[in-house]
């Protein structure tokens, strides 16, 4: 398991905090899969240190919350406050809001930390009002992004795929709690792009998931070769990968 309130903590913003522009191509993306209406009201579950959350409540208008577990992250999150916002500590297994009490349940690259799956959605269907959509962006073990930086880290691929499970056992978890998954995984682009030497100054900080479940030598020697590779050709464009999302609605 990570530890969001150590080491993770302290570099998160460094390795992982994106622009106002990419936060509102995010958003905007969130935008198509939701209702129209507006405002909406919005949980940021597992919200972190609030990279989406403010960008959230300018969006879709409404009352967002963020519920992060670890109070490193959320003491960052807190320290730019939105008057749209509301962080709470919770965890998606013990969500602290009333039933039917959002619109929207954005879920970004926070399920596979989740301690009990089913339960966590059953959660974000209780929250959900009759109607409401939950945005599952995650990675999926049969779905995986060929990532440019898994060539440094020869066993970082096969980490990664073993914290994330199939399309269809995911869409199983979500029929089981009551939610009822879209056909297809959509994906979506809003990554902002970056050079190789950007790259590597963001994830030379190991604010990855990833990075923690890898040997140290294989961390140094990677890191090194990536080092090296960012200082003969800093301006290199690197690709934009899309962002697997599963949409999941609570039926009326």
């Amino acid at each position: 398991m990570v530890d969001y309130d150590g080491r993770m903590g302290s570099v998160y913003v460094e390795g992982r905090g994106i622009s106002s522009a990419e936060v509102a191509r995010w958003t905007g993306a969130f935008a198509a899969y939701v209702p129209e209406r507006r405002p909406l009201d919005v949980l940021d579950l597992g919200c972190g240190t609030g990279r989406l959350t403010p960008g959230l409540a300018v969006e879709f208008q409404g009352q967002v919350y963020g519920v992060e577990p670890a109070d490193r992250m959320r003491a960052a999150a807190e320290q730019v406050p939105h008057p749209g916002v509301t962080y709470l500590k919770g965890s998606a297994e013990e969500i602290p809001l009333p039933e039917a009490s959002v619109d929207v349940v954005l879920m970004f690259l926070t399920f596979h930390h989740w301690m009990d799956p089913v339960q966590g959605l059953r959660e974000v269907r209780r929250v959900l009002r009759l109607g409401g959509v939950a945005l599952l962006r995650t990675q999926f073990s049969d779905l995986m992004p060929d990532l440019f930086w898994y060539e440094y880290f020869p066993s970082a691929r096969a980490v990664d795929a073993a914290m994330y499970l199939p399309v269809e056992e995911t869409k199983a978890l979500a029929v089981e709690a009551g939610l009822e998954p879209g056909a297809d995984v959509v994906q979506l682009t809003a990554e902002e792009p970056r050079t190789l030497r950007q790259r590597y100054e963001r994830l030379s900080v190991r604010a990855l998931s990833t990075f923690e479940h890898l040997p140290a030598d294989e961390l140094e020697a990677g890191f090194a070769r990536f080092a090296a590779d960012a200082e003969r050709d800093p301006d290199r464009a690197m690709p934009v990968y899309s962002a697997s999302t599963l949409v999941l609605t609570r039926p009326r």
